[in-house]
């Protein structure tokens, strides 16, 4: 534009202009299938070795339609379910720790992944970002996760390197539900600062102390003191401190909401699969600060 005027006079008449909600629906659901295929398309540069890169998944459950969700089990008292499992992952590096010896995540080094899809699909896609973050020419690699089966067959099959670290957040969430069975919350605090600890072996035999002696409580007890035994050595937070490693999901916690539920879980929102994961892509490349090179590229080609 030659003048400010002319330029207002355009900007007014874009302004009355009428898009359709629809229009806008098949726009930002093909961008984000572009998008999808344009990261699958990317070849894994060759980046400067870093310390230490962290692989950290988990998920969240993003509102569906009724169509989308036949024959799903779910939460609810009558079985039913109301949506489905988003999958989010975040790659990021650690190149040092402050002078109180705690690790920092490198500044904008964090990327995103998600996806409405199978464990091993999930997977897949996780590892593909990983390539692309260098995470084969990283010191150290560290998988951090909530300790669930599927998350430990995703670091087995993709990251069996990886030193695998079961969040302690988590790890204290299953330790307050197990004080709450053995009907022991005064002794939470004392147990929280052995699992602090990684002591595992000692939490496991002052909870048998206290376990109830018959029922469903005690059942649901043993299920939860077995989830410590069983990812014992993935545990061992003292000596993950003493290495300068996070110990706890917090990123990828952050994660789950600004991908998923800044987004996805609006009220009145209900997504059909195709939707969902269409914005999902678009909405991991935007919060990886890839969003500019994608448009650069599509122009390019």
């Amino acid at each position: 534009r030659t003048s400010f005027a002319e330029a207002e006079s355009d900007l007014a008449a874009y302004a009355n202009v009428h898009v359709d909600r629809r229009d806008i629906e098949r726009v930002a659901e093909q961008t984000g299938r572009e998008v999808e295929d344009w990261r699958n398309r990317q070849e894994a540069p060759a980046p400067e070795p870093v310390p230490v890169l962290y692989v950290s998944f988990d998920g969240t459950a993003a509102p569906m339609r009724r169509q989308e969700l036949v024959g799903r089990k779910g939460r609810q008292p009558d079985g039913a379910a109301k949506g489905r499992e988003v999958k989010v992952g975040c790659i990021f590096t650690q190149t040092g720790s402050n002078d109180e010896g705690f690790p920092v995540r490198d500044e904008d080094s964090t990327t995103y992944v998600a996806g409405l899809e199978s464990s091993t699909l999930f997977g897949e896609r996780l590892y593909r970002e990983a390539v692309l973050r260098g995470v084969e020419r990283a010191q150290t690699v560290v998988a951090l996760t909530d300790g669930a089966a599927y998350n430990k067959t995703i670091v087995q099959t993709h990251f069996s390197n990886a030193i695998h670290i079961v969040d302690l957040y988590h790890a204290r969430e299953h330790l307050h539900e197990l004080a709450i069975l053995c009907g022991a919350p005064d002794r939470e605090d004392e147990w929280r600062a052995v699992l602090d600890l990684g002591a595992i072996d000692p939490l496991s035999a002052a909870v048998r102390q206290r376990l109830p002696k018959r029922g469903s409580k005690r059942k649901e007890a043993l299920k939860q003191l077995k989830y410590f035994q069983k990812n014992e050595r993935h545990m061992q937070y003292a000596e993950f401190r003493h290495q300068g490693f996070f110990v706890g999901s917090g990123v990828v916690e952050a994660g789950c909401r600004t991908v998923v539920g800044q987004r996805l879980k609006q009220p009145g929102m209900f997504w059909s699969v195709r939707g969902a994961q269409a914005i999902l892509q678009l909405r991991c490349c935007f919060l990886s600060e890839l969003f500019d090179r994608f448009w650069d590229d599509r122009a390019a080609s």
